[in-house]
């Protein structure tokens, strides 16, 4: 690569961080804008996202993203027609104006595969409100700006080209001034290699305070054999005070005792030299750790802090996921943000992205209610969302997400968690209310009607939880019918570092998490009694399972002198609202704990979250204890699903097609026999439901536009014949309007793909989801 082609690869880079900037800008700028009914303030906005849109325009000339630049081109002459109030924003506008801005980062992406004719185009004919006057002014002005930026930008150049001592003594001062900024713009992957080396020397901390402890331990070992050796001493001049009183021992007995006292005495002499020597060494070392410690530790806060980013870089965000949700459900929704100044660690921030959106969407899918349905419940149109971020001390975070929406229907999610086989009928009754609604964070479990690419899937929750516990977090939820419900979540603020607590199973150690651990104590065997199958203590009061650790670790079960103990060491470890007591043999200590990554190869074992290397070189695994906890439980269930055979071979699901395009049929045909079902085909509704009425089938996948009968008119038959009226029915169809969508839920169908967004593992999950 040539130094010119290593130049433009670096250029391009910054661009494309400068670019991000500017088109976040524009995005919470235009919702800001469609918020605010201040005149002054709407102008106020609009000269903002003006600049930004010109100073995009001008980036993207320097680096010969010509596409950008013609987009940013007409989105500032739109703007310069707004500040004139030559154009008059609707809700149709709006969406024109974010639709030209979310075409940004892909004409940035990939320039030889996009191009912006068409956004441009509609811009173009945005601005045809206007007079030909106004027009031609409007291109004076663009021209007189254009003429006056070439001016500048020669002015520029010929400045650059005269010598550096040219330069006036004020020019001189204002790039002394230029270079005494307090912030500079750093790669993210620098900041985090820095880091890692910082959490290195974390390592090397531990290590010299065990090797101090070492020390400490051989001056206490050399410490009792000098007491020995006086000891030996003493008794050796006894020896020889009974030699001199009586002279008829042999000499030469006599003077080897004398030997040995002379030589113990010179042993002494070494052992209390050695002693001094290692005391010395000691305290060496204990300073030195103490040295070294301060400084890791000072250092480590210092680069937590450098990588530590406002919750607000994420915010900027979901404004707009709220906007085009909102609008895509047919919904009114107001959005509130509070403690959006509050800092965490960059790498909580981005893991943190995706469930939020899961969250929100969630809030506005399943929580808020269409407009003439909060009319009729006496509730403002607009429905509300907040979310609130709030310092728990100095190393956790809350996130109060809440809506005042429908709230949950606990008696769905109860009668869901039954038919997934989550819980038994007999269980479910005797469940409380808190513990039926954290079946919501289960796979599978979802009040949704329809399954569509929004929701529906019972997955967005399950992942919540998981990312958020692989943090080192916790989620909960309360709610209220027809008021709304609250989501909680707690971080910790960074991810470098955490305390846990070393047990030991048979001869293998491991590490728990302290964040997850309830409670460490022992407990009689006696008081391990089995319920239902499961063994369980009591825990507070409280019927708790137990299961023992290796098993869930798969480690094989040996004798060992503990098991003839009449006492159990367990350690209580909670998720969300689970408790789990888990037997070991012994619980060590509690200490600073280090994450060592497994690397790509090992990225997903489950049951370890990743490792930590002790200063004698073991290393240690660390417990996933989201996953410890679903191994557990797979573990006390011993319940069997009963399976249908037929001489020894189990039943192939079946599944029936009603779809007019040959190619569509057949494709889907494949996807469905290479997953193993058994499949027929219909090439309209009225084929596929005459099929129904001769065969039986457990699933129909159906189009929408077929002749004869369409989709929707499939599903009402269906649902309307007794024999049929449970059968789960998937709509996979090229109509992706709400409307549309609204119609399929009214029908009853159970599932709604669009095949824009259709991929073949899409529809195996909500085919596997549904039988």
């Amino acid at each position: 690569m040539s130094k010119e082609d290593g130049f433009l690869k670096e250029l391009l880079g910054m661009y494309k961080i400068e670019a991000d900037e500017h088109i976040k800008a524009l995005s919470s700028g235009l919702i800001d804008l469609e918020k605010c009914s201040d005149h002054e303030s709407r102008m106020e906005i609009v000269e903002s996202i003006y600049r930004e849109a010109h100073s995009l325009k001008g980036a993207s000339r320097a680096v010969n993203m010509l596409e950008v630049e013609r987009l940013c081109q007409t989105l500032e002459g739109v703007f310069l027609l707004i500040k004139r109030g030559e154009i008059e924003l609707t809700k149709e506008k709006f969406d024109l104006l974010h639709q030209a801005v979310d075409t940004l980062p892909e004409l940035i992406e990939s320039p030889e595969q996009r191009d912006a004719r068409d956004i441009i185009n509609d811009l173009e004919r945005l601005q045809q409100g206007m007079s030909v006057e106004k027009k031609d002014e409007e291109k004076k002005v663009r021209t007189k700006r254009s003429d006056a930026e070439k001016g500048k930008e020669k002015s520029e150049e010929k400045k650059e080209s005269q010598p550096p001592d040219t330069a006036s003594p004020s020019q001189r001062s204002e790039a002394r001034d230029a270079l005494l900024t307090d912030t500079v713009r750093i790669s993210t992957k620098k900041l985090d290699s820095l880091l890692l080396q910082v959490e290195e020397m974390l390592t090397v901390k531990l290590t010299l305070s065990e090797q101090s402890s070492e020390i400490g331990e051989m001056v206490g070992l050399v410490d009792a054999l000098e007491k020995q050796m006086e000891n030996l001493n003493h008794e050796i001049g006894k020896l020889k005070r009974m030699f001199s009183q009586n002279g008829e021992f042999d000499r030469s007995v006599v003077a080897a005792a004398k030997n040995l006292l002379e030589n113990s005495s010179k042993n002494i002499e070494s052992v209390h030299t050695l002693k001094e020597r290692f005391s010395i060494v000691q305290s060496v070392s204990e300073n030195n750790v103490r040295l070294l410690g301060g400084m890791v530790d000072t250092l480590l806060e210092d680069m937590k802090e450098v990588l530590m980013l406002p919750f607000s870089t994420l915010f900027k965000i979901i404004p707009k996921v709220v906007r085009d949700i909102s609008r895509e459900l047919g919904k009114e929704v107001d959005l509130n943000v509070k403690g959006s100044t509050i800092e965490v660690s960059r790498r909580i921030l981005e893991e943190m992205k995706d469930p939020l959106i899961h969250l929100i969407r969630n809030c506005i899918d399943h929580g808020i209610e269409k407009p003439e349905v909060r009319k009729k419940h006496n509730k403002m149109v607009e429905g509300k969302i907040s979310i609130e971020v709030v310092q728990l001390g100095a190393n956790k975070v809350e996130i109060l997400i809440k809506d005042d929406g429908a709230g949950i229907d606990l008696e769905k999610v109860k009668e869901k968690a039954i038919k997934n086989g989550v819980v038994s009928r007999t269980e479910a009754d005797r469940l409380s209310d808190a513990e039926i609604l954290s079946f919501i964070f289960q796979s599978g479990i979802s009040t949704s009607p329809i399954i569509t690419d929004i929701s529906g899937r019972g997955l967005g929750l399950a992942i919540v939880r998981d990312k958020v516990e692989k943090l080192g977090g916790t989620v909960s939820l309360n709610t209220e019918p027809g008021k709304g419900t609250q989501f909680r979540i707690v971080l910790p603020v960074t991810l470098a570092t955490f305390r846990g607590i070393l047990v030991r199973v048979y001869d293998r150690l491991f590490v728990v998490p302290t964040n997850n651990v309830e409670r460490v104590t022992r407990v009689n065997r006696e008081d391990i009694k089995p319920v239902e199958n499961r063994e369980t203590i009591s825990f507070n009061g409280i019927p708790v399972s137990f299961v023992w650790l290796a098993d869930c670790l798969d480690i094989p079960r040996v004798k060992n002198k503990k098991q003839g103990s009449s006492y159990v060491q367990i350690i209580v470890l909670n998720s969300g609202e689970r408790r789990i007591a888990f037997g070991v043999d012994e619980v060590m200590n509690e200490q600073e704990v280090l994450v060592k990554k497994l690397g790509k190869q090992l990225a997903r074992v489950r049951n370890i979250e990743g490792a930590m290397i002790f200063g004698t070189g073991r290393v240690v695994p660390i417990l996933n204890v989201s996953d410890l906890m679903k191994t557990a439980v797979k573990i006390e269930v011993t319940a069997v699903k009963e399976v249908k055979e037929i001489g020894g071979k189990h039943l192939k699901k079946s599944i029936l097609i009603a779809e007019d395009s040959i190619t569509s049929r057949t494709l889907l045909k494949n996807i469905l026999e290479s997953a193993g079902y058994r499949v027929k085909t219909a090439v309209d509704g009225m084929d596929a439901y005459t099929e129904l009425r001769t065969d039986d089938f457990d699933l129909v996948v159906s189009d929408i536009e077929m002749p004869r009968m369409n989709g929707f008119e499939l599903v009402r038959k269906i649902r309307e014949n007794k024999k049929t009226s449970d059968l789960p029915v998937v709509l996979v169809t090229a109509l992706e309007s709400r409307e549309d969508r609204e119609r399929g839920i009214d029908v009853g169908a159970n599932a709604y793909i669009v095949k824009r967004s259709f991929d073949q593992s899409n529809l195996l999950d909500v085919v596997k989801k549904l039988i």
